[in-house]
């Protein structure tokens, strides 16, 4: 082959690759327009086929749920009547005896020591005893003082307070003797 023949070669097979490309760009713009009109064709197929499932299953669910309804009512009304005439009586005869068992027996409460209503006498009756003990104290005190002051005073120094002999010595309540300068 010669150069002129290569050269050729070469021009055709780049106008042939050209011409394919064109080719191409066209199906391509050929090829849109109807996967987009397949498409909108596909989804309301199956819109429309859901729409048909609806309007067939509708009738038909509704029915069926009817049905069950219709067959499950007599069933819950026999059952309620069984478990009101042999579970319940059951039941509240349990709990009746529960709560005897957790009541507290009535000696008990009344044995028990520390009670409020005791405790309020108890108290009472210590408040009383105190005041009582404390009158009679200062009652003793005042005549223990009374006594031991006209024990301690004799009579001779009475007399001679009176005459004027001259100063006598006295005794106090502590015990301790004085003499009138000191």
């Amino acid at each position: 082959m010669s150069l002129i023949d290569t050269n050729q070669t070469a021009q055709e097979a780049a106008a042939l690759g050209a011409r394919a490309r064109d080719r191409a760009m066209d199906a391509y713009a050929q090829a849109i327009p109807v996967a987009k009109r397949a498409g909108t064709a596909a989804v309301q197929g199956v819109q429309q086929g859901v729409q048909g499932a609806r309007e067939w299953a509708a009738p038909r669910i509704e029915q069926a749920v009817y049905d069950a309804r219709e067959w499950a009512a007599p069933r819950i009304d026999d059952a309620a009547d069984a478990v009101t005439t042999t579970v319940a009586p059951k039941v509240s005869e349990a709990l009746h005896a529960t709560a005897q068992q957790v009541r507290p027996p009535e000696a008990e409460k009344s044995r028990r020591l520390l009670s409020w209503g005791w405790l309020v006498g108890a108290g009472v009756a210590l408040a009383a005893a105190g005041v009582g003990a404390a009158i009679a104290m200062r009652r003793r005190y005042a005549s223990a003082t009374e006594e031991a002051k006209n024990a301690t005073e004799s009579p001779e120094e009475d007399r001679a307070a009176q005459d004027g002999d001259g100063p006598a010595a006295r005794s106090e309540v502590n015990g301790r003797v004085t003499s009138p300068g000191t």
